[in-house]
This record gives structure tokens, C-alpha cells and sequence, in this order.
């Protein structure tokens, strides 16, 4: 199973488009140059291929807190699940039922002013984790790019102690446990992994 994720960041025209461009390219690492899975389009939109769905909401986790680390910046996401049907040189060109899920719930964002939302094309599991996504963006939506930086960091590194990321950010260790309880952590974790239950059982 598939996931594409489409997205556009918000307030886009307050910033010099190379900086939010960098975040983007140390959110999605080496895809970044894989025109078949990543493109920006658009002026400031962007879509992401990803062959195992499983990984969907770790890249969303990956790409919020990076945007979020620059001030008065957002991002809005729209998860498409299903298959590529049709592989094409660019991924805005590519086709199938998880572009076309993608693409048609992004358009709805706006109107519904929310930053997160799925499609599988299954209501059951399209409404039981769109509550769930709801309270997580709610939760994200408010992360200080203090809180979005450590965010980062540890899904970069999951092996780090609180004390080892203290150093490497030049903080407190109480600093990075304050940031790590604003952030709800181990809540976003537990929706990370209650994401991929779901998916197994679709």
C-alpha cells in the first residue's frame, strides 16, 4: 500500500522561499532529489511519494517540525493511501488512487481550517483516524520552534537521552524535558504507531 502526502505551506510569502525550501530538504533527506517521489509545485505546495504508507505519519512528523522551527511558518497535509497507478517522470504527474485521495482532501483543508487530515477511501478508518489526526495537529499546530527543534532531533535520532540532547542543543537537560512534555512526545509516538495498527487492519 502506497501513501502520498500533499501539502503547502502556510504564510509562505512572509519568507524567502530558500528557507523554507531548506527545511523541507532536511525533512525529506535523499528523496528530496527524486523527482518521481518529491516535487514543490506551485510556488509553495508540494507532494511526496511513499511506497510503504507505514512511514506516512513519521514523514509528517519530519516535515511539521522542521516548518515549525521557523517562526510564523505552518504547513498544511493531506495523506492519501492507496496505489500508484501510473509512474510518471515527476510525482505531480504520476496518477493513482492514492494521488487523486491526496489531492482532493488538501483542496478541503482550507475551508474545514484544519491542518491534518487522511484518505483511504475507507469511511470506517478515514473517520476514526481523522479524529485522532485532529487532536495531534491540534497539538502540533501550537509546538514554539524551540519544542519543533527538539521534536526534530529526536525523530533524527530515537537512541538520544534527554542529557545527550541537552548537549548537543547547548541547553538544560530540564530545558529538553519541558520542551519534550510540551510537545507530547510519547503521545505523538503512540499515534504514530496506532496510525500503522490501523493501516495493517485496512
Amino acid at each position: 500500500m502506497n501513501a502520498v502526502i500533499t501539502g503547502d505551506i502556510i504564510n509562505s510569502q512572509k519568507k524567502n522561499p530558500k528557507i523554507w525550501q531548506s527545511a523541507l530538504k532536511l525533512a525529506i533527506g535523499t528523496d528530496f532529489k527524486n523527482p518521481q517521489k518529491w516535487e514543490i509545485y506551485r510556488g509553495d505546495e508540494f507532494q511526496y511519494f511513499l511506497e510503504n504508507a507505514e512511514e506516512a505519519f513519521l514523514i509528517i512528523l519530519r516535515i511539521k517540525s522542521q516548518i515549525k522551527m521557523i517562526k510564523n511558518l505552518d504547513v498544511r497535509m493531506s495523506v492519501g493511501i492507496g496505489n500508484r497507478d501510473v509512474k510518471m517522470d515527476k510525482v505531480s504527474t504520476s496518477n493513482g488512487s492514492a494521488f487523486v485521495n491526496s489531492g482532493r482532501t488538501l483542496d478541503n483543508l482550507k475551508k474545514e481550517k484544519i491542518n491534518l487530515k487522511i484518505n483511504s477511501g475507507t469511511k470506517v478508518f478515514d473517520d476514526d483516524l481523522n479524529l485522532i489526526f485532529r487532536w495531534a495537529s491540534e497539538t502540533m499546530d501550537k509546538w514554539t520552534p524551540p519544542v519543533a527543534e527538539t521534536v526534530f532531533e529526536l525523530l533524527d535520532n530515537k537512541n538520544l537521552t534527554q542529557e545527550e540532547l541537552a548537549k548537543k542543543l547547548n541547553i538544560s537537560q530540564s530545558s529538553v524535558s519541558q520542551r519534550f512534555k510540551r510537545a507530547n512526545y510519547d503521545l505523538i509516538m503512540e499515534t504514530d504507531q496506532y496510525f500503522r495498527k490501523k493501516l495493517a487492519e485496512l
